[in-house]
């Protein structure tokens, strides 16, 4: 304990050449130097290290990618891709910082309400689409599309 008197933040580290399988779960900031399969959360900063490889869904506050991570990522403020970065799956964020190098082959949904508590963005779309329709007077809704080839 007496990083924490001294103000030094404590910091998980998952060394190269250690593999942690399962739910991995932290209240600090997080170093990835080796594997990790399985869900990746820390209410703070991760760092994923250049030759890591993260088989995970992961969550964090912020974060710094220079390795593989294969699963989605929700960084609820900023996510900074560096050159050797490789991401497979959807990344929501509400700051993106992507170099020059960096591979993403999967959504990205970026801005302030993706953090936010409204619910998932498929939820929020539903909610709009039901409400739009809605909106459209009865007449519209009884109309056939024009152009049907169906009689």
């Amino acid at each position: 304990m007496p990083n924490r008197e001294a103000g030094v933040e404590s910091e998980t580290v998952i060394a190269a050449g250690v593999k942690v399988e399962g739910d991995f779960t932290s209240q600090g900031n997080v170093l990835i130097e080796g594997v990790v399969e399985g869900s990746l959360k820390t209410e703070r900063d991760l760092r994923v290290g250049e030759k890591a490889n993260i088989n995970a869904d992961v969550n964090a506050t912020n974060a710094v990618i220079a390795g593989e991570v294969h699963g989605n990522m929700v960084v609820s403020e900023r996510l900074e891709l560096e050159p050797t970065a490789r991401i497979s799956g959807d990344i929501k964020t509400k700051t993106l910082v992507v170099a020059s190098g960096a591979e993403v082959n999967g959504r990205i949904i970026m801005g302030a309400e993706t953090a936010g508590k409204n619910g998932s963005v498929q939820e929020r779309i539903k909610k709009a689409a039901a409400k739009a329709v809605e909106n459209v007077p009865a007449a519209e809704k009884e109309k056939e599309p024009a152009g049907s080839f169906f009689g």
